[in-house]
């Protein structure tokens, strides 16, 4: 079968590979020359620790599909590193003790760790906390180069072919029956199926198709540090981090959250502290939820001076200097039951978007999922 993908961010890029496993014919278009999207300004997390238990079946898969990936092609850096996320108060011990004795606590790999533990799992962790609920089963890939590894092994199956600066216009039907995409070059792909996968780009041609989708964008603020000269031997969150992840919802988080307000930049920016370091030794640190458009086009800096405070704290010394800093936008689906939205909008022709903030850590099993429902 021919396919055509519009959409070079994780969900286009997953699906693409998802379908030349399976012996098909991939076209695939990115507006841009390489994707600026969510995909390549977030964490490179496998986050399997904060998803609900509906989720968990998904997100373990995905993490099968990226483990896979990582075999295939190691370029994208794929590191079963796990997470510790760093407790500083008795209230968030006890939302972790909660989430270490569900059921389904050792299919994540939760253990609560006493602080010597953790120092033993991760020495650079020399800071202030209480205990650390350690998560065995998170990992990590490099998020800005991993997308350019992926397509670069399709294309040597000679069944893939990645069109950078190509914008689709239009989809339209013949007379006998396939789909034609025109492309702001002029060219027209004629093909038997079309994936549109728009990420926050919910104008255009996805509203043309699609509508109003059922999606909200939500905007978020991270920055990179200089190399650390020290091994974070896992990824690294902080106590709010269990506000925002709804696998930690609960009577122990809702006594935290009565009991003990956010620190005010925190609270007014919707923020946790999650932590990566990358293959060449930088830190990746954010992140910040608005939801309120239109977004500003700037960024603010009390976010990242609560970063630094709460990272130097529980690492136990200074920084490294912080050599960037950046916005990004990613589409939420509005249906909380829904990993995702989905949507025929014509024969031969859907609508994938919105995973919210799990794109990297779903998008394989996302991109497998849909192939099943097609029976690609």
């Amino acid at each position: 079968m021919r396919i055509l993908i519009i959409g070079g961010g994780i969900l286009g890029t997953a699906h693409a590979d998802a379908a030349v496993r399976r012996g098909h014919d991939v076209v695939h278009l990115e507006r841009e020359p390489e994707a600026r999207g969510a995909t390549v300004r977030n964490f490179g997390l496998v986050w399997v620790s904060g998803r609900t238990e509906s989720e968990l079946t998904a997100t373990l898969r995905s993490r099968e599909l990226w483990a896979d990936l990582g075999a295939r092609v190691p370029g994208i850096g794929f590191r079963a590193n796990g997470s510790i996320t760093l407790l500083r108060s008795d209230a968030e011990v006890a939302v972790a003790r909660e989430a270490a004795g569900r059921a389904d606590a050792r299919q994540r790999g939760f253990t609560l760790l006493e602080p010597e533990a953790v120092r033993r799992l991760n020495p650079a962790l020399r800071g202030k906390f209480v205990a650390g609920l350690h998560c065995s089963t998170d990992a990590a890939v490099e998020s800005r180069v991993a997308l350019p590894a992926i397509r670069w092994h399709l294309t040597t199956s000679g069944r893939y072919s990645f069109r950078p600066g190509t914008e689709a216009r239009t989809v339209t039907r013949t007379a006998h029956g396939t789909v034609q995409v025109r492309d702001d070059h002029g060219t027209v792909h004629e093909t038997d199926l079309v994936l549109v996968c728009p990420g926050a780009t919910l104008s255009g041609l996805a509203r043309e198709l699609g509508g109003d989708l059922p999606l909200r964008r939500v905007r978020l603020q991270m920055m990179q540090t200089a190399p650390l000269g020290d091994t974070l031997t896992t990824s690294v969150a902080d106590g709010d981090s269990l506000r925002y992840y709804p696998g930690f919802a609960g009577a122990a988080l809702e006594e935290l959250k009565a009991r003990e307000p956010q620190a005010l930049t925190a609270e007014q920016h919707r923020m946790q502290l999650l932590c990566v370091q990358r293959l060449d030794g930088g830190l990746t640190l954010g992140d910040t939820h608005e939801y309120d458009e239109p977004f500003a086009f700037d960024v603010d800096e009390s976010p990242y001076e609560h970063l630094v405070t709460v990272t130097e704290e529980l690492l136990g010394h200074r920084l490294p200097p912080v050599v960037r800093r950046w916005a990004g936008v990613y589409s939420q689906c509005l249906d909380p039951t829904e990993l995702v939205h989905r949507a025929r909008v014509d024969d031969d022709v859907w609508i994938v978007a919105g995973p919210g903030g799990r794109g990297m850590t779903l998008g394989p099993y996302l991109g497998e999922q849909t192939a099943d429902l097609l029976n690609l």
